[in-house]
């Protein structure tokens, strides 16, 4: 063996030098659909549907304003293993690596490595211009000289993207809707860059379908699926390390936002089946002291949102990215234009809430039969929500420190742009995303 070669798999350890040893594909190309037989030929330049390649083009340009969607097209132009399934870790709710999830990884990048042989004689027969070359103008992605002499269809990262999903879905059906998502956004993100045109990628996704569907047929495939799915069967969480709060907590009020159409996005987000809280055990008890210590002040917890699904992060990120859906401006972002949203992480891509033991909550008087004037309300986009904010009335400065101070009397941290908003201190789960409904 090379001395290099050796060298690397031993860095790279056991579980990466095992999948070194399996990574040829599971069938030979001769025995894959032919892309030039399954499919039609490119769209002619004469055409209405090469008309609407050239008008996507120009969607795609006016994207790459959007600096968080630019963001992700390069990101999806990255053409490695690590980066293509990293970008499927949070929609699939578990970190994918040779090292973490050897089996998923193994059948996934196998699996779509073998449909991936589908797209050489296509791009070969049909020698289809890139855009960005018919267009004479660069790519976003820097991909100009890489891709300049290769064939436009169909799309090799498309494929990878779609093909990939179709496995991880069978892995992880409960999670399918967002890992779909993911894949289809991929494939976007080709128009985006200016490397494919939109009928490149449509065709494509059609036919890693068709390459998967022949995967089925593969025995070595079937079993290397099973072992994913025990593999993931025995690394998933969910729900059994999860509760509903008012089963733990039966004082508190519950005005789940998302579940409702009052919310900055001003529709019910995904993931949310039922008006319920959720979370982890060991911070469900802590809100137990929480509720019970504010009880005695003449207050009772009220929670606007708990765990959140990853599905439900995605759908915010999906809103986020149309600028031009301003609904609910008025009441939660009116000092904000939308499209900085990003920039100043008001909306990201990983929510603290998505690991269960994240609370949004505020105060209500038992007295007055009303919420405590904070000064401001959930959700607001802007500084008046910061904690410690001091353009507001001493009473309403005083509100919110009662709520701070009982929730870090009992092992809760606070964020500080946001008064509602704490995190357990010591959670269970800090470096894991779920994505299991809300119900």
């Amino acid at each position: 063996m090379n001395i290099w070669l050796l060298a690397a798999v031993l860095f790279l350890g056991c579980n990466t030098a095992l999948w070194g040893q399996n990574a040829k594909a599971y069938i030979p190309v001769e025995q894959l659909p032919d892309l030039i037989q399954c499919l039609p030929p490119p769209p002619a330049k004469d055409s209405p549907a090469f008309q609407y390649d050239k008008q996507r083009y120009k969607w795609g340009k006016q994207q790459r304003k959007n600096a968080e969607r630019a963001a992700i097209a390069k990101r999806d132009a990255v053409w490695t293993d690590e980066a293509l399934m990293t970008e499927f870790s949070v929609p699939f709710g578990m970190e994918l690596s040779a090292r973490e999830t050897p089996a998923i990884w193994n059948v996934v990048v196998r699996g779509y490595r073998t449909v991936n042989q589908m797209r050489v004689a296509p791009k070969a027969h049909y020698q289809r211009i890139r855009p960005f070359v018919y267009f004479k103008e660069p790519t976003l992605t820097g991909e100009d000289d890489a891709l300049r002499g290769e064939g436009s269809y169909p799309s090799g990262h498309t494929l990878r993207a779609t093909a990939a999903a179709l496995i991880l879905a069978q892995i992880n059906p409960a999670a399918a809707n967002a890992i779909f998502a993911r894949a289809w956004e991929a494939g976007e993100s080709r128009v985006i860059a200016g490397c494919h045109w939109q009928s490149d990628v449509d065709a494509t996704r059609v036919g890693a379908s068709f390459g998967v569907s022949i995967l089925q047929t593969c025995p070595e495939f079937q079993a290397d699926l099973a072992k994913a799915k025990e593999e993931f069967q025995r690394l998933s969480i969910g729900k059994d390390y999860f509760v509903s709060v008012t089963d733990v907590v039966p004082d508190v009020i519950l005005e789940i936002r998302y579940f409702g159409t009052y919310n900055f996005v001003g529709e019910r987000i995904d993931g949310y089946k039922a008006p319920t809280a959720l979370l982890t055990k060991q911070a469900a008890e802590a809100l137990k002291a929480v509720s019970d210590d504010v009880m005695a002040q003449g207050y009772r917890l009220k929670i606007y949102d708990a765990y959140r699904p990853q599905c439900a992060v995605d759908h915010f990120v999906r809103w986020a990215a149309n600028v031009s859906d301003t609904r609910m401006k008025t009441y939660f972002y009116p000092n904000l234009d939308k499209s900085v949203l990003f920039e100043q992480e008001y909306i990201m891509e990983k929510s603290g809430h998505t690991r269960g033991s994240t609370v949004d909550l505020t105060l209500f008087d038992m007295k007055t039969e009303k919420e405590l004037d904070m000064g401001g309300t959930f959700d607001w986009f802007g500084i008046e929500s910061h904690p410690d904010y001091k353009e507001i009335t001493p009473e309403q400065y005083a509100n919110r420190m009662i709520l701070r101070e009982a929730m870090l009397r009992h092992g809760f941290k606070p964020l500080e742009t946001e008064w509602w908003h704490f995190t357990l201190s010591d959670e269970p789960f800090p470096d894991r995303y779920f994505n299991f409904p809300v119900e």
